[in-house]
């Protein structure tokens, strides 16, 4: 498939979670497994999953599926119940999902970096039955466990060990799910409060299957690298489900290290994967890159922030056969919503893409909610049938980004006439400088041209006349001064949007699992200064 393609795909609204009325995919997998279940009675015998120096087919990984499904089956789980996952990238944890996919249940996954307490909130707060655990992590649990009560937790053996108490009676048959029955609850990064668990359900992840491989134009012939977290939305979608429906080979990455990516893609002739901008930039400065050959390397995936023009331009060099896909999504959006079209030319590159065929964006006045003209900026509602119906257990915070079946992306952006969507901020990130509005991004693009700089960002610093100033934090590879830099941003922004105090260092800047800038800690750092 391609863009062309997937334009032309039969669509028809659908009314969904009460009163929401999207337009749909006509023809669509009706639940998580059977988008799996297809493709490994079509390709049996082709290669699914590589992890390391192995790889299982499609018949032996749905035979796996089957063995923990009856396992966890024999344990009591039952459709609707709701198991927590804090398992790094590894097979157990794609066999593990689908296993709960087959039985009707409710996938929680978690980010293996989230300590004591914060386990015990994502476990109480999404009603977890069991958690299922990478051995490794066995120590941070007691006291997560003691304050949720009834959780059994279970170990999960490292790949090729036998699961506990295998099963040896047969898989149960596949639960027909829903298309609006939950299957996944994932818990949101928590920037602005403790994370909240959006629901995705099975209508949710068809239709961002649909838009993501079929965008992209994938099939049984990619091998797809995910090295981002499973545990996010990114991940799955993109690792779990998208490469497993078409056929293709998924190949993992428990954790990214630059050096171990790029001989995994060389190993494994891979042609696609998704990071965000510092990955390719990590990738890039590993002086060995040249040695591998990366020629089958046909469609590089990004989001989270822009790609610095400087990577492009590295990148075209190295690898001209590769094609960059710039993409925008979120938890509640199940991933993809907007994405570069690709195979029809030439796109603009400060956008991030164009809305996909069942994706509605609105452009609109955040303080009335009234849609403003093309081409003018506001806050960025989205709705379509990827959207999360809301949060578990959180009326209140559904109340207040969830309106009419869109949601309240709290980005600033715009829709220019040809319908590209150009994002320039978190609302919450727009410096407010005596009434003129600095959006953080257009300043760390700039600084991102600067010789010498390995990645910049900017925060409002609180200033008693004017509210706010800025100032950047700027992680550097040789000794530069303020004035320098100060002099560089000033011949390309106005006077209002330099920076006017900084924090210089060689360290690299704080970044949350997903590889974003973490500016909530930035904003602390600079509090404490």
């Amino acid at each position: 498939m391609s863009t062309a393609k997937l334009l032309a795909l039969p669509l028809r609204r659908e009314r969904h979670f009460g009163d929401r009325v999207v337009r749909c995919f006509r023809d669509r997998a009706p639940d998580a497994y059977s988008g799996f279940a297809a493709a490994a009675r079509a390709h049996p015998q082709r290669p699914a999953l590589a992890f390391g120096d192995r790889s299982w087919s499609y018949a032996e990984l749905e035979a796996e599926i089957g063995r923990l499904a009856a396992t966890l089956a024999t344990r009591g789980i039952v459709p609707g119940d709701h198991v927590a996952l804090l398992l790094r990238n590894r097979p157990e944890f794609v066999t593990l999902f689908y296993a709960l996919m087959r039985l009707g249940a409710v996938a929680v996954p978690m980010d293996v970096r989230l300590q004591g307490a914060e386990v015990g909130h994502v476990l109480a707060d999404s009603g977890a039955r069991v958690l299922l655990h990478d051995a490794e992590l066995t120590d941070r649990l007691p006291a997560a466990l003691a304050a949720v009560g009834d959780v059994t937790a279970i170990a999960v053996p490292e790949t090729g060990a036998p699961f506990p108490e295998a099963a040896v009676a047969d898989a149960p048959p596949p639960h027909a799910a829903a298309a609006e029955d939950r299957a996944l609850i994932l818990y949101t990064s928590g920037t602005t409060g403790r994370p909240k668990g959006a629901i995705i359900t099975h209508l949710n992840i068809a239709h961002s299957a649909i838009h993501h491989c079929g965008n992209l134009g994938l099939d049984e012939r990619d091998r797809s690298l995910i090295a981002v977290p499973m545990s996010h939305v990114t991940g799955v979608i993109c690792g779990a489900v998208a490469p497993l429906w078409t056929g293709g080979t998924l190949i993992l990455l428990p954790y990214f290290k630059a050096r171990e990516f790029l001989a995994a893609a060389a190993a494994w002739r891979m042609t696609y994967t998704i990071m965000v901008p510092a990955m390719y930039n990590l990738c890039l400065r590993v002086e060995e890159f040249d040695s591998h050959d990366l020629s089958a390397w046909r469609l590089g995936h990004y989001g989270a922030s822009p790609m610095p023009e400087a990577t492009v331009a590295a990148l075209a060099r190295k690898l001209p056969g590769l094609t960059l896909v710039n993409g925008y999504g979120a938890t509640e959006t199940c991933s993809p919503s907007i994405m570069t079209p690709v195979g029809m030319g030439p796109q603009p590159t400060a956008a991030v893409g164009r809305p996909l065929p069942c994706v509605e964006v609105m452009v609109t006045d955040p303080e009335t909610g009234i849609e403003v003209p093309t081409g003018e900026s506001g806050e960025l509602w989205i709705r379509g049938p990827n959207v999360s119906p809301g949060y578990w257990r959180g009326p209140e915070a559904t109340a207040k980004a969830f309106v009419a079946g869109f949601w309240r992306s709290g980005d600033i952006g715009r829709v220019d006439a040809d319908g590209n969507v150009h994002v320039h901020d978190r609302l919450k990130d727009v410096i407010n400088r005596g009434g003129y509005k600095i959006y953080s991004a257009e300043v760390e693009g700039v600084l991102a041209q600067f010789p010498g700089l390995v990645e910049g960002a900017t925060v409002g610093r609180p200033d008693p006349v004017l509210g706010e100033r800025v100032h950047a934090f700027v992680s550097v590879s040789r000794p530069v001064t303020e004035e320098e830099l100060a002099a560089f941003c000033a011949a390309r922004l106005g006077d209002y949007k330099v920076p006017e105090s900084w924090t210089i260092t060689t360290d690299p800047l704080p970044r949350n699992s997903m590889g974003k800038l973490a500016k909530k800690e930035l904003r602390a750092l600079l509090a404490g200064l």
